[in-house]
């Protein structure tokens, strides 16, 4: 652990170099690459500096140990190797947690799908609650939420929604929300007081940057059309409303929530490089599922993911386990203890791996 914290240390120091080198300085690319790279490599140097110093100040401190000392300064010398040999431990988690292999989506922005799925109206209803949900938590975050596309219902609910949330660190949080999410109450429909059970779907891809994906024009059919709002009716008059068609892979992505039909199809593009790329990381890591399964899931849009039970005021999560009452405040967008058992669940899971 040790060589390889001192490898990350020292270039960690030599991307300070580069980053006063005049030649890497007048590059913009290179400039934004290396800083990245140094911001990522931070926890883990500041954390071995500090670890060699308590190294230090604890050999020191062992060393007057074993030098004649009166019975006052003796305890004080046992107080201070008791107070660094602690650090020192947890110093070691620490860095043991920082060396696990980052996924490279962290720090992206994502793209968020959520679809009403079996339960026809309260699905849809469940699917708006569910949206709601993650803009009020990203909202709490700090992040920026902004609709794509969406196709709702007479009721309010959401047959599906596309957004995206923008904001430093999203897809390392949002990444445990894909699956399938089961609610468990009494719908407003429902005259006879029955509690019934629908599921709606989550996916959440990390955003494609435009170098990562090239889309070519002549890899794309654009289609323009009249937006249409809930029941399917028309709500305006001008074809704003695009759907762009990747013609190698099929996949097809539609914006309509925007005024103008340039920044629908900017977005739309942006929802298609993302569900491309998406597609190419789930092929990849369908290749090796058996021996990387994780204990939080694999992303897999059909898996049963967390239950919203209504009449008990109760969330679980099916993956970890984790059960919790306080449905409300988790509904109101309160759910960074949650995500934060399913992140632990993943280091945890990392680690017995002894990756």
């Amino acid at each position: 652990m040790l060589d390889k914290l001192q490898s990350l240390a020292d270039r960690y120091e030599k991307l300070s170099e580069l980053l006063c080198d005049p030649d890497v300085v007048s590059d913009n690319t290179k400039l934004r690459e290396y800083s990245k790279e140094q911001s990522d490599l931070q926890p883990a140097f500041e954390a071995f500096t500090e670890y060699r110093t308590v190294i230090e100040e604890l050999d020191a401190a062992k060393v007057m140990q074993g030098e004649k000392l009166d019975d006052e300064m003796r305890e004080m010398v046992k107080m201070e190797i008791d107070e660094l040999t602690s650090r020192q431990e947890e110093l070691d988690s620490q860095i043991r947690l920082l060396l696990l292999p980052k996924d490279p989506n962290d720090d992206k922005n994502v793209i968020v799908e959520i679809r009403g799925a079996a339960g026809g109206d309260e699905a849809a209803l469940f699917a708006a609650d569910l949206y709601r949900m993650y803009t009020r938590y990203a909202d709490a975050q700090g992040w920026k939420v902004e609709i794509m596309d969406m196709n709702s219902n007479d009721l309010g609910g959401f047959k599906e929604v596309i957004f995206s949330i923008n904001g430093r660190g999203a897809y390392s949080k949002m990444k445990f929300e894909s699956g399938a999410h089961r609610v468990q109450r009494i719908p407003t429909t429902e005259s006879g007081g029955r509690i019934h059970t629908s599921t709606s779907t989550v996916a959440v891809m990390p955003e494609a940057e435009e170098f990562e994906i090239e889309i070519h024009d002549k890899d794309i059919r654009v289609d323009t059309f009249c937006s249409s709002g809930a029941g399917g009716q028309s709500v305006n008059t001008t074809k704003s409303a695009v759907r762009v068609t990747h013609i190698p892979t099929g996949i097809v992505a539609t914006c309509q929530d925007g005024k103008s039909q340039n920044k629908n199809k900017d977005s739309a593009l942006k929802v298609l490089r993302t569900r491309i790329s998406d597609m190419t990381r789930l092929e990849e890591e369908a290749k090796y599922a058996g021996e990387r399964k994780s204990k939080v899931g694999t992303g897999d849009r059909s898996e049963r993911i967390r239950t919203y039970n209504f009449p008990q005021s109760r969330v679980t999560d099916h993956r970890i386990g984790l059960t919790v009452h306080r449905l409300d405040q988790i509904m109101n967008g309160d759910m960074e203890d949650i995500i934060a058992a399913l992140s632990i669940a993943e280091q945890t899971d990392l680690m017995d791996k002894g990756e």
